[in-house]
């Protein structure tokens, strides 16, 4: 394991501590990350979205995305402690109003994701928030919808990034330069 200057080591181990696997789910061959231990921890969830508002602050951010689902369970907090707007982005379908849509493959499947046209100003900088990074498909996805709506990328931060799936250089052309930041690196 490894961790990036985003989280010390004492954070890191806080939260992986809170971090469960769960075998074969959602489907045989596939080891699921589930975060559920670590959002009922107050002490672990505050440190993380303390971590992600300075994330937010360091790379000035001016809106914060979380992507569908538990990426908004940590965005929203984190956006809010760091004084900062909240875009949900999210399944096909769910949003009100016009959207903007991009089909992606996942791991084990594919997804469409939408984000309201109207969501960004043409100065906004944001900052993507997501639990897990896997094949980056659902980032890189949310990457083009923000800059089809208009913004510009701050960046991408994870909780944690599942290396071996090299979801980061998936990410690489779709950052255009901006940082991908992993508390957590197994």
């Amino acid at each position: 394991m490894t961790t990036t200057e985003a989280a010390s080591v004492e954070l890191r181990d806080l939260l992986l501590s809170r971090i469960r696997d769960v075998p074969d789910y959602p489907q045989p061959g596939v080891t699921f990350k589930d975060i559920t231990p670590l959002l009922a921890d107050p002490v672990a969830f505050n440190a993380l979205v303390d971590a992600l508002a300075g994330l937010c602050r360091r790379h000035a951010a001016t809106k914060v995305v979380g992507l569908e689902a538990r990426g908004f369970i940590l965005a929203a907090p984190a956006a809010a402690r760091a004084h900062l707007g909240f875009v949900p982005v999210r399944k096909a379908g769910k949003l009100p109003g016009e959207t903007l849509g991009k089909t992606y493959d996942l791991e084990y499947g594919t997804a469409e994701i939408e984000v309201q046209t109207d969501a960004f100003a043409p100065d906004d900088r944001v900052l993507v928030i997501d639990d897990v990074l896997a094949t980056g498909g659902t980032a890189e996805a949310a990457l083009d919808l923000v800059r089809r709506a208009g913004a510009t990328i701050a960046g991408v931060a994870v909780l944690l990034e599942l290396e071996f799936l090299d979801g980061r250089a998936r990410l690489a052309p779709a950052l255009g330069g901006a940082p991908l930041e992993a508390l957590i690196t197994v």
